[in-house]
């Protein structure tokens, strides 16, 4: 098997230094004098830290952005060499665990030392947020820094992150042609005969054998006349002549997503099922074409709702029909019928409507496009336009 030459991993100082001044500039607008980022995806985007290390719950994270100067990053020390291997170079650590204190009292001292005794502290608190540290932990970070200091800074973080640069675009690029090529491939390792498990074991060795990094994502199922669920692990059922099978991947490259599914009819579909293959392959069509700078994410959602209702296909009640991708799975905005997001050059967005139809059934398609100067620019290979059937 072929690996695809693969782009290069991490990116360039000046990348960081470009998000970093991006953010200050922003939080000098905003009167901030200190941004608090507790996350994973928060952290390293503006640092570069990039370690497994996050699935352990034990240990929480900080980078400081001061309104001037370089980020400070307020870490336990098992992940100082980690660090030092960024552009990072103020790394203050501590000897985590320490449940009593877990650096908090260092935090407060270096938020104290940037913001002043007065200065506005930014930390994301919006939708698609969270702060990564014990709730008991951010009260006391609020006492010795002052309560009413602390506001929201979702806005910065996510006006960043929504337009990707150019290094970013080329991995996520890279990991949706790995996750293509091994959907293409499919038909020929994956058998009726297999269970689900196996056919998604099958995968997910593939996209690792073709150069993605992880799989952590990987849902879908089977079943005769199509899936109910579209989010449920692969069961020990046997994959049977005359069903339906979906697999959804988000494979990973460098930290960076793909998102998408394909459909396969096994032996042979149903016309029921190939009418809503087709319906929902005209509604991603129109998705794509409704995604040009300019656009409101709701648009892009009515111009794929149009195509279902005009062809009497049922919604469902799934809420939204595409959303962000980039460093996490999913990302802001989502296409739902009431975000009025604007689309930017740039931007990196699924287009993924859904219909009801038969007795409880679900049909999905998914692609993931950039925002470019002329419209939609598929990452991923289209779907087939027809429903591929393994024999």
């Amino acid at each position: 098997m072929n690996r695809r030459p693969a782009p290069c991993r991490g990116f360039d100082v000046a990348e960081f230094e470009a998000r970093t001044a991006i953010a200050q500039g922003i939080m000098d607008r905003s009167a901030l004098s200190a941004m608090l980022l507790s996350t994973e995806a928060e952290v390293r985007y503006y640092s570069g830290f990039h370690t497994p290390f996050w699935q352990s719950p034990t240990r929480p994270w900080f980078l400081l952005i001061p309104l001037q100067g370089n980020p400070i990053a307020i870490i336990p020390g098992i992940g100082a060499a980690c660090m030092a291997g960024t552009w990072i170079d103020d790394i203050r650590t501590w000897p985590a665990p320490q449940p009593d204190d877990d650096g908090v009292t260092l935090l407060a001292e270096a938020l104290n030392e940037i913001a002043g005794t007065d200065g506005r502290i930014g930390t994301p608190m919006g939708h698609e947020t969270h702060v990564r540290m014990p709730a008991a932990d951010f009260d006391q970070l609020r006492a010795l820094v002052g309560v009413d200091r602390f506001v929201d800074a979702t806005g910065i973080v996510r006006a960043q992150r929504m337009v990707k640069s150019e290094a970013e675009i080329e991995k996520i690029s890279h990991v949706c042609a790995i996750a293509s090529d091994s959907f293409e491939a499919l038909p020929g390792f994956v058998q009726i005969g297999d269970t689900e498990r196996q056919a998604f074991a099958k995968m997910r060795i593939d996209l690792l054998q073709r150069g993605a990094d992880d799989v952590p994502y990987l849902v879908g199922g089977s079943g005769p006349g199509g899936i109910a669920g579209v989010i449920e692990q692969p069961t020990d059922r046997i994959l049977c002549s005359g069903e339906v099978m979906m697999l959804d991947t988000g494979a990973v490259f460098d930290g960076y997503f793909c998102d998408f599914d394909r459909n396969y009819a096994l032996g042979y579909a149903a016309d029921e099922v190939r009418r809503a293959y087709d319906v929902v392959y005209a509604a991603t069509e129109a998705g794509i074409a409704a995604a040009v700078p300019g656009a409101r994410s709701s648009d892009l959602f009515r111009a794929m709702t149009d195509v279902l209702s005009d062809s009497g296909a049922s919604e469902g009640d799934i809420g939204r029909l595409g959303h962000g991708l980039g460093m996490q799975l999913t990302e802001w905005p989502s296409h739902t019928h009431s975000d009025k997001t604007v689309l930017e050059v740039g931007m990196v967005v699924t287009i993924e409507p859904a219909m009801g139809f038969g007795d409880g059934k679900t049909m999905v398609h998914e692609e993931n496009v950039v925002i470019r100067e002329n419209g939609a620019e598929l990452l991923t290979r289209r779907a087939p336009a027809e429903l591929p059937v393994i024999d």
